[in-house]
């Protein structure tokens, strides 16, 4: 049985060098576990995972949208058991088909089966609409629980029009951010993908350009093949673009001579789809920027994501935990509001850098403020007798979280802050606090 829609493929293709850490994966991104739970009832969880283990499959278990994002941006699951409610009191379904509607969007090809109560039929016909492949009324069987997913899995590979995308060893390209210009952005690139236009991808080194030229080409009718990628400083660019078909990641073509440009431009076959990653179309010739600059697509800065600077902290740290065997780590509210306020030196990769250093000297699996701190290389100098963030208009909100965290404890919130007591009274004395 394990042998047949559940298994994964063991290859998988080595990560662009400029991706932050892996872009917060694992690196055999390729897993053993299947199936992805999103359900915040531990007994649930429970009782689903006891089921899948004795049938023979592995589980990973995700509380909500933000931790099952997190888990799906380190691998691909043959499929998605899918809750319908997360927070306390709700009933009505609207959580789980939002996040359904999302999984679909980024993931055609995605195989969800939803979970609801006796009574929730009306729900359920609202997820087979929105692309569940099949739904499971609680209470349910265990070899009805298993028999529907096979099945599931089984409609999605025989013959579908939808391209099959769990095929691929390589996991979902999944943009983390809740942000306005994270939702503008995945809202641009799911209208562009299936085009065949020329995409120029900008932005700062380090925001995210590769996972977002994979998310296009993953959007795209060529999705079902990896597309090909080429450094086009190295020497083998020419047998590299010669060999390639369908759709091909170009890098640091920005940084080529005029006569080498024109030299890329030779080589391109007019059936490559090419989505190339720039600092700026504008230092592309003409001639290069019109074949392959259709479409230009900025990757956002961390400092214009309002706060997906926490929410891809939390994933840095819970890919960090799993890589580095260093369970229950989290951030503290100072923590957090440290990573929300902090201008990040390389972008999204800094942050990832940061966090999981944190998580390797952590004690007790807790990352303060001071911790990360003394890992970021973009955290403010250290002065004499004392660490100064240097960061007026947010030194008054970490020391308030601090105080709060702690319980107004001054020794524990300055060590937690990387202050002694006394700088921390000054600062409270300084804020009225």
């Amino acid at each position: 049985m394990k042998e047949g829609f559940f298994s994964n493929s063991a290859d998988s293709d080595r990560p662009f060098a400029d991706a932050p850490s892996t872009n917060g994966r694992p690196d055999d991104v390729s897993s053993n576990t299947s199936v992805l739970l999103i359900d915040d009832n531990p007994a649930i969880a429970g009782a689903i995972e006891i089921a899948l283990r004795i049938a023979g499959y592995g589980l990973d278990k995700a509380s909500g949208p933000e931790e099952a994002w997190s888990r799906l941006a380190q691998r691909r699951y043959a499929a998605i058991l899918l809750d319908m409610n997360f927070s306390a009191g709700a009933n009505n379904g609207e959580e789980g088909l939002a996040l359904l509607r999302r999984l679909v969007a980024n993931d055609p090809g995605a195989c969800v089966v939803v979970i609801t109560a006796h009574s929730g039929i009306r729900i359920a016909v609202a997820a087979m609409q929105a692309g569940a492949r099949d739904f499971i009324m609680k209470p349910w069987r265990n070899a009805d629980l298993i028999t529907k997913l096979e099945a599931a899995v089984a409609r999605g590979t025989a013959g579908s029009c939808i391209p099959a995308r769990a095929s691929i060893a390589e996991p979902p390209a999944v943009l983390i951010g809740e942000s306005a210009v994270m939702r503008e952005l995945r809202a641009l690139i799911h209208r562009i993908g299936p085009t065949a236009a020329g995409v120029v991808v900008t932005g700062p080194s380090g925001s995210g350009r590769t996972l977002v030229a994979q998310a296009i080409h993953a959007a795209s009718h060529d999705a079902v093949e990896p597309a090909t990628r080429v450094d086009l400083r190295r020497d083998d660019r020419w047998d590299r673009l010669a060999r390639a078909s369908g759709t091909v990641i170009l890098r640091h073509v920005d940084q080529l001579d005029r006569i080498t440009q024109e030299a890329v431009l030779d080589h391109l076959s007019p059936s490559l789809r090419c989505i190339s990653i720039v600092g700026a179309a504008d230092s592309l010739i003409p001639a290069l920027r019109r074949r392959l600059a259709t479409i230009e697509v900025a990757a956002p800065p961390l400092s214009a994501r309002e706060d997906d600077a926490v929410l891809l902290a939390r994933h840095f740290a819970r890919v960090a935990t799993d890589r580095f065997g260093r369970p229950g780590i989290h951030l503290t509210e100072a923590a957090e509001s440290f990573v929300r306020s902090t201008i990040w030196a390389d972008e999204v990769r800094g942050l990832a850098l940061a966090v999981e250093r944190a998580v390797i000297l952590a004690d007790d699996g807790v990352i303060d403020a001071a911790l990360l701190g003394a890992t970021s290389v973009a955290a403010a100098p250290i002065a004499i007798g004392e660490i100064s963030f240097d960061l007026t208009d947010a030194e008054r909100a970490m020391v308030e979280a601090a105080l709060r965290e702690h319980r107004h404890n001054v020794t524990q919130a300055a060590a937690a802050l990387g202050l002694s007591r006394g700088a921390l009274y000054r600062r409270m004395a300084r804020y009225g606090l």
